[in-house]
């Protein structure tokens, strides 16, 4: 039996990692694979809980889980494995997405590689480390325009969020920009 494979994919709010992951499952879907759809059940942004969004609009239906042991029950029967919001997952979803592609499945996940504040994001690390491929994304940073948008800002009534805000607020683009380094910002 062959070993599966596992993608990451990664890059700040706004470079379109859900898009990407939907295109990867379509594509698989008409390959004939079966296709298992998950995100994290925080993300109730858009569609609500039952599917997986873009901010461009797409979506596609998908499982809410909230643990990482939630998808590993779930996955018989799959020869593909796609997971939106991997960052708001427990550090066990890499031991998962490891034992899947032992298996011989094919694992997409996206998420966050940094919080608001430039920091590592959950088991974005980890997931990172064991894939076999990472496709970091980019998006437009909102203040200069440029195209090295590779950092997530926070706003609070238009300003930059305080580091002492708490890691995880669900938000899109009421609270959130796509910044580059340079522009990126966070408030004492």
């Amino acid at each position: 039996m062959r070993r599966g494979t596992l993608t990451v994919i990664t890059g700040p709010m706004f470079s379109n990692k859900s898009g990407e992951l939907l295109r990867l499952a379509t594509v698989h879907r008409i390959a004939g694979r079966r296709v298992g759809l998950f995100k994290h059940s925080l993300d109730d942004r858009y569609d609500g809980l039952q599917s997986i969004s873009t901010h461009g609009g797409l979506s596609m239906e998908a499982e809410p889980v909230s643990s990482s042991l939630q998808v590993a029950l779930m996955v018989a029967d799959v020869d593909v494995v796609a997971i939106d919001e991997a960052q708001f997952f427990d550090e066990g979803l890499a031991d998962v997405a490891a034992q899947l592609v032992e298996d011989g499945v094919t694992v997409f996940v996206a998420g966050l590689d940094r919080n608001f504040k430039g920091e590592p994001f959950g088991p974005m690390p980890a997931l990172m480390a064991l894939a076999d491929d990472v496709m970091k994304l980019r998006a437009v940073c909102m203040k200069c325009r440029s195209l090295e948008g590779t950092m997530t800002q926070r706003l609070i009534a238009g300003r930059p969020a305080s580091r002492n805000s708490p890691i995880i607020q669900i938000g899109a683009a009421d609270a959130y920009e796509a910044r580059c380094r340079d522009c990126h910002e966070l408030d004492n």
